[in-house]
């Protein structure tokens, strides 16, 4: 239980997709703009992430790690299918997105058209993919480690763009520079929202 909690906080804090591996900044960026996007975007990345890490763990642990084909017969022990991971993970990460985009646009519509293109876009989103990558390079051994890791790192970016969302609608009725206003300004809370995740890597888990 301590190593899972311990999995869930580092994803959240210290690996944060955004802030430590810059990872979904187009997306981050693009609808950041308000609290109420930027909080349905987030918790479409959370059930992707949360979804689709169990998923492309099992596959990855009993179908493309080498010699994992050995419970279908023995005589697959040496057979490594690791080099179909990049497109079965995407196809597995297109098909949960495709769901998550019928869910918004059955139940909210304005959401949905909030959303636009960035929406479907998270089907290749760069920290999506990157969960899976990193579940693979970390080998976690258990679904509840994948499961767990997945839910943090969504929730990680969940909390990032939803706390430069809530700063940028401050910015808006804030005395910026003509020069900085807009995506000049942004890129600089953005560092300063960086440098401070970075006082998380103090922490021991």
């Amino acid at each position: 239980m301590q190593e899972l909690i311990n999995i869930f906080v580092k994803s959240i804090f210290i690996d944060n997709m955004v802030f430590a591996y810059f990872l979904g900044m187009c997306s981050y960026l693009a609808v950041s703009k308000n609290v109420k996007t930027a909080v349905g975007l987030g918790l479409a990345v959370i059930f992707v992430l949360g979804v689709t890490l169990p998923v492309n763990f099992l596959l990855h642990k009993y179908i493309l790690s080498s010699g994992s084909l050995v419970w279908l017969n023995p005589d697959y022990a040496d057979i490594d299918l690791s080099f179909l991971s990049f497109i079965i993970f995407i196809a597995v990460i297109a098909s949960m997105v495709q769901l998550v985009e019928m869910i918004v646009e059955k139940f909210s519509p304005g959401l949905y058209s909030s959303l636009g293109i960035f929406l479907p876009l998270i089907a290749v989103n760069c920290a999506i993919l990157g969960g899976s990558l990193f579940m693979q390079e970390r080998g976690y051994e258990t679904l509840a480690q994948a499961t767990v890791f997945g839910l943090g790192s969504g929730l990680g970016w969940f909390l990032a763009i939803v706390a430069l969302a809530a700063i940028r609608e401050k910015l808006s009725y804030s005395n910026v520079p003509a020069p900085l206003r807009g995506l000049g300004i942004t890129f600089i809370v953005v560092g300063l929202m960086g440098i401070a995740f970075m006082s998380f890597m103090g922490i021991k888990l």
